[in-house]
């Protein structure tokens, strides 16, 4: 069974730190593309980054320079550090993994991101 676990939510100050991961189990993250989405109440869920199996990442213009994605392989997990956070920052973020060839995409539960003083 897979399963996508995120961690590292929290309530924090404007111009903060948060580093989130997102430890997976029964698939090997090295393989997949991994990456970070986030839902804010009332609004579509939006792609912040991603880390892809060859070790290429790419974050969204919006969070460039304030966020980065890695992978630590050995713990099969994945990481997004936040710094310099931002209300608007403020989400339900969520991990995800994908496989192009056979297609599979899997979704964590989501880890919730308060920005506020």
């Amino acid at each position: 069974q897979v399963q996508l676990v995120e961690s590292g939510g929290g309530l924090v100050q404007p111009g903060g730190s948060l580093r989130l991961a997102c430890a997976a189990s029964g698939i090997d993250l090295t393989t997949y593309h991994a990456g970070w989405f986030r839902q804010s109440p009332g609004q579509k869920r939006e792609f912040v980054a991603r880390i892809y199996s060859d070790d290429s990442t790419y974050v969204i213009e919006g969070v460039k320079g304030r966020f980065t994605i890695s992978r630590d392989n050995a713990a099969n997990t994945v990481f997004l550090q936040m710094n310099d956070l931002k209300p608007n920052d403020t989400a339900l973020y969520y991990c995800t993994a994908r496989l192009l060839s056979p297609p599979a995409e899997y979704w964590g539960q989501g880890t919730q991101v308060t920005v506020s003083s």
